[in-house]
């Protein structure tokens, strides 16, 4: 697989350098996410368990190995993760976002290897994991197909690709752009180009174009009566995940 050219975004850094402090606040700027974060929790974990064989009622299911938490932010998955028994290395271009995931597993008694870098640093070290985290990012990238071919350097053999992002349709416009940022607040206005959208179908080609096998693709859906979020096998309308394996 070629080289790819580094793929960060410096405007799109930028937004989120901005908002770092907030990471933790569960009725700030990232509320959206902790929200979300038992659905994306719920998807990862049960993907991770089925290609490497663990039982998620056990202690440290994830004991042994090793993942990469691309766009790491403030650590709201890392630190699931490490606490599941995986050795997780947290990266993120926004520098900011660093220390702020530092203090918090600190405060936590987690370790975790928190590190200011993009994913293209990592693969240019030979750094390999058995799963790769690459959630609400796509979208926020220079070079799509360029950042998923790091992603499978990134992977050893049989690892696995957990990625999310938003469907690129006039729903999703008017969910995650309009009702998100302009009515309900729930993010800063411009967050989100709606250009920059991925869809499913084109998702899964970035992931074969790669070297990568789709396994499974679901929806994340929002409730608003019951104001949570769901796994869905068929709406993957605005929020999906698609989870692939290195061949």
């Amino acid at each position: 697989m070629a080289e790819a050219a580094n793929s960060i975004d410096p405007g799109e850094v930028a937004k989120f350098e901005a908002m770092a402090a907030e990471w933790w606040d569960p009725n700030g700027k990232f509320k959206p996410l902790h929200m979300l974060n038992p659905c994306r929790l719920d998807y990862i974990t049960t993907q991770i368990a089925t290609q490497f064989g663990r039982d998620l009622t056990s202690p440290e299911p994830f004991k042994g190995l090793t993942l990469l938490d691309i766009g790491c932010g403030g650590g709201l998955l890392s630190e699931p993760m490490a606490r599941l028994g995986a050795r997780v290395i947290g990266a993120d271009a926004a520098g900011g976002n660093i220390p702020v995931a530092q203090l918090h597993a600190l405060q936590s008694g987690l370790e975790i290897d928190y590190r200011h870098c993009a994913a293209e640093d990592l693969a240019a070290e030979g750094t390999q994991f058995d799963a790769v985290l690459a959630m609400e990012i796509i979208e926020h990238v220079a070079d799509p197909q360029g950042f998923v071919n790091t992603i499978e350097r990134l992977l050893k053999p049989g690892g696995l690709m957990i990625c999310s992002t938003l469907n690129r349709n006039p729903k999703s416009y008017m969910m995650a752009i309009f009702g998100a940022e302009r009515v309900m607040r729930w993010l800063p206005v411009g967050t989100h180009e709606w250009s920059k959208f991925v869809t499913p179908d084109e998702l899964y080609d970035l992931a074969r174009k790669s070297g990568l096998d789709p396994v499974d693709r679901r929806g994340m859906v929002f409730n608003p009566i019951s104001w949570r979020w769901s796994l869905s096998d068929r709406d993957l309308s605005v929020n999906y995940a698609i989870a692939a394996v290195k061949r």
